[in-house]
């Protein structure tokens, strides 16, 4: 491995079919008024909801409501949650949901004490937080962002037509995280494909820089080869625990900084997927897979040794008697089989981008050095109008 790093991740885990019941036990070490995160209202269907509140009650806790975060939480959302935190001086957040909640719950918990714009201070110019930051706990219901355990925070300003991301420090990450597997039974299938593709990207973004022999690369290696596996379990059976258990596992390593260490890491597929997403408002896992193979094909030039590696590592190819780009080029149709397999979208048209739209999509999207290929605008343009 090359270069040097430290590592260090605080936030404490309890993962299992049991695993709510630490909330108890967690609460005891925050303040009486808490403010309850969570989505459209799938988590009062499923008792999710109930089983929260009366915790939270036996606790002796102030509840105060804030459901209704979209997908892709909005800074217009984000202002609310912070006057409602404001105006009812909450000492704690907890997010109940999928990741989208618990992006927001951050989002949140950098800005209440801050008289800065959040979306100018930690979207536009990046800075760090300067005001005491509002704890966060997470209580999640769909695997796939990792955000659980890490310190990201992607927000939507549909006015601007962008959607970034900020990845905050050790201070904000969720100060616990509840993991049960079984809150994920109920997901709907193309969530959960999303969610799943998610996963594998987070990894394959990751996965594909540097050129040194990593151990990382050798961890990400068996993260997809579990989420690969799995995947094929849960869409047969969507209540299969021990499938739903793995990739709920997978999700959480896959972003929460371990297999980052020593690489430069891409990153470039989100920057892509997300700008397409500020245009869409398409489901976040949808929109990376839809620009991934356009993407990761524009590339394998350049990163030939590692994507042919994946190619016999993750998808079995035998590259018996033939040349490296053969065996990488094989790769990427068996994961393009795989994503197909699973029910993902391919083409950001069935996302709702329009050509009309490609100029303003490359216009937002970042442009990271990370990767095997620094990419130009009019590289960006050429992978997005492929995609379509």
């Amino acid at each position: 491995m090359l270069g040097n790093f430290e590592y260090h991740n605080p936030t404490k885990l309890y993962f299992g079919k049991d695993s709510l019941d630490y909330l108890d036990e967690e609460l005891k070490n925050y303040g009486k008024t808490v403010q309850l995160i969570y989505g459209g209202g799938s988590i009062k269907k499923n008792g999710i909801y109930d089983k929260v509140v009366k915790i939270l009650k036996q606790n002796g806790k102030t509840i105060v409501e804030d459901g209704g975060v979209m997908p892709n939480p909005t800074v217009e959302k984000l202002y609310d949650g912070i006057r409602i935190a404001r105006e009812n001086k909450v000492d704690f957040l907890l997010a109940v949901g999928g990741g989208s909640c618990c992006d927001y719950a951050k989002a949140v918990s950098v800005s209440v004490n801050c008289k800065e714009d959040p979306w100018e201070k930690y979207y536009i110019r990046f800075e760090e937080p300067t005001c005491d930051i509002i704890p966060v706990g997470c209580v999640l219901t769909m695997a796939g962002t990792g955000s659980e355990m890490n310190g990201g925070s992607v927000i939507t300003n549909h006015s601007q037509k962008l959607k970034i991301g900020h990845v905050f420090g050790d201070e904000v990450m969720p100060k616990f995280s509840i993991l049960n597997p079984e809150f994920t039974f109920s997901l709907p299938q193309k969530q959960t494909v999303a969610g799943i593709y998610d996963i594998f990207n987070h990894i394959c973004e990751q996965y594909f820089s540097g050129t040194d022999d990593n151990v990382s690369d050798y961890l990400a290696e068996g993260l997809m080869k579990s989420v690969v596996a799995s995947s094929y379990k849960v869409i047969k059976n969507p209540t299969d625990y021990e499938a739903r258990s793995n990739i709920m596992w997978a999700a959480t390593w896959a972003l929460n900084t371990l297999i980052a260490k020593g690489k430069s890491t891409d990153w470039m597929v989100h920057m892509l997927g997300q700008a397409v997403g500020a245009y869409t408002d398409a489901t976040h896992g949808l929109t990376l897979a839809a620009v991934s193979l356009p993407y990761y094909r524009y590339i394998m030039p350049y990163g030939l040794k590692k994507f042919a590696r994946f190619a016999t590592e993750i998808w079995k190819v035998d590259p018996t008697d033939k040349t490296d780009e053969q065996t990488a080029a094989e790769g990427l149709s068996a994961m393009e089989k795989w994503m197909k397999d699973i029910g993902l979208t391919l083409k950001i048209s069935e996302l709702g981008a329009t050509g009309d739209m490609i100029d303003g999509i490359t216009a937002a999207t970042l442009i990271l050095d990370g990767g095997y290929k620094v990419l130009t605008k009019d590289e960006v343009k050429e992978i997005l109008k492929e995609s379509l």
